[in-house]
């Protein structure tokens, strides 16, 4: 039903990838590390840049720490 009204899904539950198949839909997701609302202010930018360059069916899984953010299409 999101995909009729939204393109892009933001959420922290880590385990999205695990509990939804997205294989063939159009919305893209955004996996958030944190709800911590100082951290998030904090990327900002970069979280607006990483929602602009998603595309359709796509899943990102940010991380600020050493690890680089995981990502795959449906």
């Amino acid at each position: 039903m999101a995909e009729a009204a939204f393109d892009v899904l933001i959420t922290t539950d880590h385990n999205m990838r695990h509990q939804q198949n997205i294989t063939g839909r159009r919305l893209a997701i955004l996996v958030l590390p944190t709800t911590s609302w100082p951290q998030l202010q904090a990327h900002s930018a970069e979280i607006a840049d990483i929602v602009g360059r998603l595309s359709p069916g796509e899943l990102r899984e940010l991380s600020w720490g050493d690890d680089p953010p995981v990502s795959r299409s449906g």
